[in-house]
């Protein structure tokens, strides 16, 4: 199993040298977000400041630029790590996309199929020298003069994973991607009964195999080397439950888990101001199925209940501003756990 970790995305400044921690404290790799900042200039600066981690985006917000643009950046990220960069795409919904970005809607399925399609077509056309031919409905792409061309990659092609919540999503990313990345807010149950069963619909389309595919994310780590780290942790992460249930495009994760009625009453406390009573909202027992909670000596079993035999990677942190700071040894230990994926597919 994978266990990635975070940076400061804040200050770039510091980037290099957390990127060199994490690295040296055995962790398989590290995650951005794009959230208050840019996922994609960090990797740059621990790109060039390890050697083995592996770099993902968890997620890039696809549909806010062209598919050049991040077909640019990701070619770039790829060289510069040496083959270690992976790109993370989601779609974000309908009121981020219009009122954040000022970027137009469409149902995000068929537009991210065309996105992720046409991202290995550009990079085929600059690794191969083929004419750029690329015709969809949502991006067409037939120009490309020598001179915009970059220099070829002796790498292989950029990994795609997908982030994915609802069924449809979770397809198409058995169908077009090396991976996906679950949301956070997620259960054992959800991945049984829906993540796992919509994934394979995604894999008989495109042949893929799972050895092939990763799964990462689908929960959170909650530890500590006491109990009251722990402890505050389990709070920071209660609240982050309410926060996401309170959205409909998760509902599906509760309705799959029993907490059907949650999401609706969730969701008018946010339209009436009340994210402060979001958390206490929350029981326990939603808590434990969302998470891995136990302080060191302990997590690495918890991790095994809850994530093994699901996932391939688990994130120790789900953000920037709470870096994990698990023991290298207990870190090691995580990496034993057995995991169905064992490398992705070479496209090129």
């Amino acid at each position: 199993m994978k266990i990635f970790n975070t940076v400061d995305q804040s200050d770039l400044q510091k980037a290099g040298s957390m990127a060199k921690d994490v690295e040296s404290n055995g962790y398989s790799g590290i995650t951005t977000f794009e959230n208050r900042h840019d996922p994609f200039l960090p990797l740059a600066v621990c790109a060039a400041n390890t050697n083995i981690l592996e770099l993902s985006t968890g997620v890039a917000i696809a549909f806010l630029r062209s598919p050049m643009s991040t077909a640019q950046i990701a070619w770039d990220l790829t060289n510069l790590s040496k083959g270690r960069f992976i790109l993370g795409l989601g779609p974000q919904i309908k009121a981020h996309n219009e009122k954040r970005f000022s970027v137009p809607w469409s149902p995000p399925v068929p537009r991210l199929r065309e996105y992720v399609n046409s991202l290995r077509a550009i990079w085929t056309t600059w690794q191969t020298g083929c004419p750029l031919k690329f015709a969809g409905t949502h991006y067409q792409f037939s120009l490309m003069p020598p001179n915009f061309v970059p220099e070829k990659s002796n790498h292989r092609l950029t990994p795609v994973t997908l982030a994915a919540v609802g069924p449809k999503m979770l397809s198409l990313a058995g169908e077009v991607a090396d991976g996906v990345q679950l949301h956070p807010f997620c259960t054992s149950a959800y991945i049984e009964k829906c993540v796992l069963p919509q994934l394979e619909k995604g894999f008989k389309k495109s042949g893929m195999k799972r050895e092939n595919f990763e799964i990462s994310g689908g929960g959170f780590i909650v530890t500590g080397a006491n109990d009251q780290e722990v402890n505050e942790m389990a709070e920071w992460v209660r609240y982050r439950i309410g926060f996401y249930a309170s959205t409909p495009a998760y509902w599906p994760v509760l309705e799959h888990s029993g907490y059907g009625d949650l999401g609706p009453k969730l969701n008018r406390l946010t339209k009436e101001g009340k994210w402060d009573k979001l958390a206490q909202n929350i029981p326990d027992d939603l808590l434990y199925e969302c998470a891995a909670i136990g302080r060191h000596e302990f997590v690495v079993d918890e991790i095994k209940k809850r994530f093994s035999g699901l996932v391939d990677t688990v994130q120790a942190s789900q953000s920037y501003e709470k870096p994990a700071k698990i023991p290298s040894e207990i870190v090691a230990e995580i990496k034993q756990i057995p995991s169905p994926f064992l490398a992705f597919k070479n496209r090129r």
